[in-house]
């Protein structure tokens, strides 16, 4: 039976597979890049390596991970430990050299130069988080349900409000955050940013602990 439990290292290489089998605005990425390895490296493996108290698995109910959604409490401080514990061996594992396909030139470029977050968003929304599963997985509550899960736990570990990122093209997870009824935050060339703040005098939605819309 498929359940949510913490991230175990064990399910370390999951997170790069599931990061690469929704990489292409929610489809499978496989076909488009060289070296599988690159969105993992940038949207996955990091943040359950160096914050695994706040990532979670939806288990297949086999051991094996489905999804997962994975959290930082402060986001200026997890990019700091990025820079010291992360890049450095991610960037001799990707070095810049024209690897033939374009989006592995890209996120590479990514890997040795990331973009921090916007400082005027991590004022209220200092916490962020990304959310995939596979699509065995998908269309059956669990997205709502690891997303409150994750809400639930950055509450109570103090955080004010939390933010993520989503692709333009994905319609189906643009409609999902707005039928959540995320805040919607504004957008750049390629992503629209969405957000929520906490409240713990605020009722409980749902058995989604205390959050509520910002």
């Amino acid at each position: 039976m498929r359940a949510i439990r913490p991230y175990e290292p064990t399910d370390l290489d999951a997170l790069y597979d599931i990061c690469l089998r929704t990489g292409a605005t929610g489809q499978d990425a496989t076909g488009l890049l060289d070296d599988p390895t690159l969105f993992g490296e940038i949207f996955a493996a990091p943040y359950g390596v160096l914050e695994p108290g706040h990532a979670l698995i939806l288990d297949g109910g086999d051991g094996r991970a489905v999804g997962y959604v994975l959290g930082v409490l402060d986001t200026g401080a997890f990019e700091a430990q990025c820079a010291l514990h992360w890049w450095p061996a991610a960037r001799a594992r990707h070095p810049l050299t024209a690897a033939g396909q374009p989006l592995d030139d890209l996120l590479t470029a990514l890997i040795h130069q990331p973009h921090p977050a916007d400082a005027a968003m991590l004022e209220h929304y200092p916490s962020h988080l990304h959310i995939d599963l596979l699509p065995e997985a998908q269309g059956q509550g669990w997205g709502r349900r690891m997303m409150e899960a994750l809400l639930t736990l950055l509450d109570a570990d103090g955080s004010p409000g939390v933010h993520w990122g989503v692709n333009h093209d994905n319609h189906d997870a643009l409609g999902f955050y707005r039928h959540l009824g995320a805040t919607e935050l504004g957008h750049d060339s390629m992503t629209h940013y969405f957000g929520w703040t906490f409240a713990s005098e605020e009722a409980t939605p749902e058995g989604a602990g205390n959050w509520r819309r910002a």
